[in-house]
């Protein structure tokens, strides 16, 4: 009696619970199969603890088992009693497994204990639905998996060590054990057959210390598990060992260790592909909260497999041992802080001063290499002012402001020695020295050889001031204009020719511009007649008639442009109300064998239902549109000529915008220069090689001087765009 009732208040001291209020709280109850202080599991706990923290509506209760120190029938009949009082008066939402015993136990004591609870367990290596028909509890089992890299931790085993002769693995004699134990004997049977492999289940820990105290080449553990050794002759329960001990051990191996989850890292393990508890824990509880919350299905069933490869630095140097590049994703822990490490408070300082005195060198060594090359270009410069200098046809000559020659140029000598045989001050005295007296003021000069060749010089003069030697002076420059006097008396006498001169080359531009214009029509007829040649086998049907009327509406749309062309040179043209959509239309039409024949895509986007009316020139309009998609497939050539563009695209929207009907013409025929961007519409600036200047400077005439319009360009991600914008006709509104 005494141990019951000692057992019961063991029981109900051990119940360790976490509350965690909330609106609409959600009550767990977690069965843990093993004592506080099992670090398996207290990890599965604690990750579910701070997992369950972020939702204020979960409740969680703890109850311990102590399983692996005692499970006699009595105790566990003892226990379920103890759990029955303690719950009766008690409703969970779920109750959560933590590994085998605690899931056997609850199913074994279900309808004692429970009333409807779904179950959920954590830990597990294997699930048989079929245990669950006993207790009718088909449904209501949930769980994760875990589950062991045996085969794969076994080949990196095989990596690390290549030259590996015998492979140890130890696997305690446990319910979890056996579990193991199957997946284990699947994989022995793949394992290379020159590998010598040691299966240890039964056995102690002083036993293990012993067989493993001496180091032998080429040979390893692998570690499972060994948390249960022998059973016990008195008891017959398996003696229960602490993480201490296991960890302890672990480290005294002279033989590297392998282990399969992260609780042995950094206590003695060499290392391995591991399952993280912690993770574990939080996948877990992360399936429970979804499962509380109606997010997931029941039975939810799943295998947590994802593993890290993380091994100890000072082991794998203690063992000599070399990991292999094959092991993708590693990580390492106790390796040793690299100098950069060590002194990276010292490095970060300088790392922040070396641009500092990098760029204040640079500064130093900038200007002396300034210095030094404007001394050099200094030089170069003065050299090359006197071979300039001397090279200008006209005469040249400094004076200081009390009229001494300062310098002069090799053509002031010759003008000199025309007149005075080299006596440079009686020259300027004479013709240069009063030159800014009012009463002399002249801009030219007439001199005679002694051949009496006459000659005629223009004079002009300019004051200067020398701020680095604060002197002023004047600068007078004569140049020989006697060529030029000479020809002006014959372009009076040409005059006439060069008025009619004008006139053709007017005309002629004029011409050119029509030609300019009229190069895709042309094109078009061109190609529709080479289809019909190629096409045509017999008399004309009618798709022959087809061709003769699209050259036809070639022909008469030239016809028609030449007589718009000539209106808009005459301001006679007449204005009318037409549809913006179908003016778009129509000169699409005119070009669109063109298009196609050189792969280019035109869309044309508008809004359908409605009509966009503007009051203007139809013609003129149908000109610039066509001027730009012109020049857009001009580019998009050059872009494809280049490999720069691969398809070529037009896209034509047309919508209307506050009261204006607004036409943007966008290709892919890559962006405009800065500089061009500027000038596209300026009168004769082509960048074309046989360019006239002239279709987009017309343009922007018919669009902002005759439609009252206005014209646009700027660049996109994949080339230019150019927006025309119209007001939209109000028929309430006179024109």
């Amino acid at each position: 009696m005494r141990f019951n009732f000692f057992l019961k208040l063991l029981f109900l001291f051990t119940l360790f619970t976490t509350h965690i209020y909330a609106q609409e709280s959600k009550k767990i109850l977690v069965i843990n199969s093993y004592n506080y202080g099992f670090v398996w599991s207290d990890k599965i706990i604690d990750s579910m603890k701070e997992s369950f923290s972020k939702h204020s509506h979960i409740d969680m209760d703890v109850l311990f088992m102590d399983f692996k120190r005692i499970h006699t029938p009595s105790f566990l009949k003892h226990q379920s009693d103890a759990y029955e009082m303690m719950l009766k008066d008690r409703k969970y939402d779920l109750i959560v497994a933590i590994d085998n015993f605690a899931y056997y136990f609850i199913l074994q004591n279900y309808a004692k204990l429970f009333k409807d609870e779904p179950i959920f367990f954590i830990g597990m290596e294997r699930f048989n639905q079929a245990e669950l028909t006993p207790y009718k509890l088909e449904r209501k089992v949930s769980g994760v998996l875990e589950r062991r890299s045996i085969y794969e931790n076994i080949l990196n085993i095989q990596e690390i060590i290549p030259k590996l002769k015998h492979l140890y693995i130890i696997n305690d004699g446990s319910l979890n054990g056996n579990d193991t134990d199957l997946q284990i004997k699947k994989v022995l049977k793949k394992i290379n057959k020159n590998i010598k492999i040691t299966y240890i289940r039964e056995s102690t820990l002083e036993k293990l210390k012993k067989k493993f105290s001496t180091y032998k080449k080429d040979e390893a553990i692998f570690f499972i598990r060994f948390y249960n050794g022998q059973k016990s002759l008195l008891s017959k329960n398996r003696v229960a060992y602490k993480n201490s001990q296991i960890a302890n051990f672990i480290d005294g191996s002279a033989i590297p260790i392998f282990v399969t989850d992260s609780l042995f890292i950094g206590e003695g393990a060499t290392g391995g592909k591991l399952v993280d508890i912690s993770k574990l824990g939080n996948y877990s509880a992360q399936a429970i909260i979804g499962q509380l919350e109606n997010n997931s299905s029941i039975p939810y069933l799943q295998t947590y497999s994802e593993y890290s490869n993380v091994f100890d630095y000072e082991k794998v140097k203690n063992f000599r041992l070399k990991i292999s590049p094959n092991i993708k994703e590693i990580h390492i822990l106790n390796q040793p802080i690299s100098f950069f490490e060590k002194y990276r408070k010292y490095i970060d300082i300088a790392s922040l001063l070396l641009p500092i005195f990098l760029l204040l060198s640079m500064i130093l060594i900038y200007n002396i290499y300034r210095r030094y090359k404007n001394a050099k270009l200094l030089q170069e410069r003065i050299e090359f002012n006197k071979v300039l200098l001397n090279s200008i046809k006209s005469a040249i000559v400094w004076q200081d402001k009390n009229g001494n020659i300062i310098d002069f140029n090799s053509k002031f000598i010759d003008l000199v020695n025309i007149k005075h045989n080299g006596d440079k001050e009686e020259f300027i005295k004479e013709h240069i020295q009063t030159l800014g007296e009012k009463k002399y003021k002249r801009d030219k000069i007439v001199l005679k050889d002694s051949k009496k060749r006459r000659y005629i010089y223009s004079l002009e003069q300019a004051n200067y001031i020398d701020s680095i030697y604060s002197n002023s002076g004047t600068v007078t420059i004569c140049a020989n204009i006697t060529k030029e006097v000479e020809s002006q008396k014959e372009k009076v006498k040409n005059q006439e020719f060069i008025i009619q001169q004008s006139k053709l080359a007017e005309i002629g531009e004029i011409f050119s511009s029509i030609a300019h214009q009229w190069k895709s029509p042309l094109v078009e007829i061109a190609t529709i007649a080479q289809e019909h040649q190629y096409e045509s086998t017999g008399e004309l049907d009618t798709q022959d008639n087809k061709y003769v009327s699209e050259i036809m509406f070639q022909v008469n749309y030239m016809t028609q442009t030449l007589n718009d062309f000539q209106n808009f040179i005459m301001p006679s043209a007449t204005k009318s109300v037409f549809d913006i959509n179908e003016t778009v239309v129509n000169m699409m039409e005119i070009v669109r064998h063109n298009m196609k024949y050189n792969y280019i895509k035109v869309d044309i986007n508008m809004d359908s239902t409605s009509k966009l009316l503007v009051y203007g020139y139809k013609n003129e309009l149908m000109q610039s549109l066509l001027n730009i998609v012109s020049n857009a497939k001009d580019a998009i050539l050059l872009s494809v000529k280049n490999e720069k563009t691969q398809q070529g695209l037009i896209n034509i929207n047309i919508f209307s915008l506050d009261n204006y009907a607004q036409i943007d013409i966008i290709n892919n025929g890559g962006r405009i220069e800065k500089k061009v961007l500027q000038k596209v519409f300026d009168a004769y600036y082509s960048t074309k090689k046989d360019g006239h200047g002239i279709g987009l400077y017309m343009t922007k005439l018919i669009i902002e001087d005759k439609m009252s319009g206005r014209i646009s360009v700027e660049n996109t991600d994949i080339g230019a765009k150019f927006t025309i914008k119209l007001e939209l006709y109000n028929e309430n509104i006179t024109a």
